[in-house]
């Protein structure tokens, strides 16, 4: 099953910028090492953005779980990314209560 409406995937440039792309984020700084290694920047974070959207709706989803707050999916399978290699990666979409549009929660190598 893919991500439901996965056209209107949304990733906030603050999720890419401030927290997988970021050298000084508590938790993100890891995840930064993990995609700067395969050619993704800060100053062109869009590129990681379109590229997690892709694989979203390339690959399959599976329903996670639902909170108070909305539902929550995973996707996995490779990202195109900037160096040409193609890493696994994990990527949590999480739908608000009331919302029709998934919302980037994070993205972390599997």
């Amino acid at each position: 099953m893919k991500l439901p409406n996965y056209k209107a995937a949304f990733v906030p440039r603050e999720k890419i910028v401030d927290y997988l792309l970021s050298d000084s984020h508590p938790r993100g700084r890891t995840k930064a090492v993990f995609y700067k290694r395969f050619g993704f920047r800060q100053k062109e974070w869009h590129i990681l953005a379109e590229a997690l959207v892709e694989h979203a709706a390339k690959y399959d989803a599976v329903f996670i779980e639902t909170t108070n707050h909305g539902v929550c999916y995973n996707v996995v399978g490779e990202l195109r990314t900037p160096s040409g290699r193609s890493p696994t990666v994990v990527s949590a979409w999480f739908f608000d209560n009331g919302s029709e549009i998934p919302r980037l929660i994070t993205a972390v190598p599997d």
